[in-house]
């Protein structure tokens, strides 16, 4: 089984322009991604598909692998399919190109559930962390999801979910987080079927695949540092740096 990471990297990011470029201590945001994840050694290649000529040549001047790809995609998906559609792969891995402190025990066990009796049935996976801070579970910029008793999700959404109409009864809520496994097949179809109507109003890409019967198998980890977003969160990653 060939398995690859692929990070999209777009250049124009609306809240932080050219938050990939910025310096973390003596590398790049984009550069400390990229090897961290090939340091995990769980990939047989890794790749940065990317609109942006300067993340290019700062990927490949230190000798690592990128591809360019259009400026215009809906999602992180649609980017890193584009590259993808040419290469003999079984699993693609998408790792956000703005989570410099990747770790490999997290991508361990999102590539895990792809194993096993249950495995074959298994057509993206993904990532979600506990949520224990009231102000985080009301706060739309965080994407919540509900998920069965197997792990596999149910609804994703920026409201609450569950809303804890019975306050007495016990529920953990989860963060989704946007690192995805795919089989290949899974990433082409959900990249030729139209924006879904759920996905449209939460702006949350998942939905697509659950608008199309396809459940993402969820995987609970503590999580992977911090996701660079605002001049503040690279402060906070300067820090833990």
């Amino acid at each position: 089984m060939k398995i690859i990471a692929l990070i999209p990297a777009r250049y124009a990011a609306t809240r932080f322009p050219a938050k990939l470029m910025q310096k973390l201590g003596s590398k790049s945001v984009i550069s400390h991604t990229y090897d961290n994840t090939v340091a995990t050694g769980l990939f047989d290649e890794v790749w940065v598909a990317t609109d942006s000529e300067i993340i290019f040549n700062e990927i490949v001047s230190q000798g690592g692998k990128a591809k360019m790809s259009l400026r215009q995609h809906e999602s992180g998906s649609d980017r890193i399919a584009e590259a993808a559609i040419d290469m003999e792969v079984d699993i693609i891995v998408n790792v956000q190109g703005d989570e410099p402190f990747v770790k490999k025990e997290p991508l361990q066990e999102l590539l895990s559930v792809f194993h096993g009796p249950e495995g074959e049935k298994v057509q993206v996976a993904s990532l979600m962390q506990e949520m224990t801070e009231e102000k985080f579970i009301n706060d739309p910029n965080y994407v919540k999801v509900a998920v069965d008793l197997k792990g596999d999700s149910l609804f994703f959404s920026r409201s609450v979910i569950p809303f804890p109409r019975d306050r007495q009864a016990p529920i953990t809520y989860y963060e989704h987080i946007g690192v995805y496994a795919f089989r290949k097949k899974a990433l082409m179809d959900f990249t030729s079927w139209p924006v879904s109507p759920l996905e449209a109003s939460e702006k949350i890409e998942c939905l697509r695949y659950l608008e199309h019967g396809i459940r993402l198998r969820m995987v609970v980890t503590s999580y992977m540092g911090v996701e660079i977003d605002t001049p503040e969160d690279l402060e906070r990653a300067s820090g833990l740096l």
